[in-house]
């Protein structure tokens, strides 16, 4: 039982202390430039019905692929840097998953919309996280 436990906790110190190397940041971000060109590019043509869900999904890969690299110089101060920044985007998408579909009410509302949308999707807050924890940490480590 003794050796199962630890064998568990091992497991679960490998995936706390997971991070991809420095060289995808690069690639995760010129990624999310891509994509989110793609994303503007495909207003103006006709698209595929997977074609949405698809760059929906492989923008969030992208940008937790940023998120998930590590700096040139990894040390405990980056650790409790990059710590702070996901417990704030945590906290930060709480509150906007909360708040936001109040928002869009209201301003279905204000607008005269027959079908008020008062849900808020996976993506809208999954990017907002990343965002807030990618931007969060890059000024924690400016200013530090």
């Amino acid at each position: 039982m003794r050796d199962s436990c630890e064998a568990e906790g091992r497991r679960i110190r490998r995936w706390i202390h997971f991070q991809l190397p420095h060289s995808y940041k690069k690639v995760g971000i010129w990624s999310s430039l891509l994509i989110i060109a793609l994303m503007i590019a495909k207003r103006f043509v006709a698209e595929p019905i997977w074609a949405k869900p698809l760059l929906s999904s492989l923008l969030i890969v992208a940008m937790l692929m940023v998120s998930l690299s590590k700096e040139k110089i990894e040390d405990e101060w980056i650790t409790s840097l990059r710590a702070l920044s996901y417990r704030w985007a945590f906290v930060m998408g709480v509150l906007y998953a909360l708040i936001q579909p109040y928002i869009n009410y209201a301003v279905d509302f204000i607008l005269g919309s027959d079908q008020p949308q008062v849900d808020t999707g996976y993506f809208p807050v999954l990017v907002f996280m990343l965002l807030v924890q990618l931007l969060c940490f890059h000024q924690l480590k400016r200013t530090s």
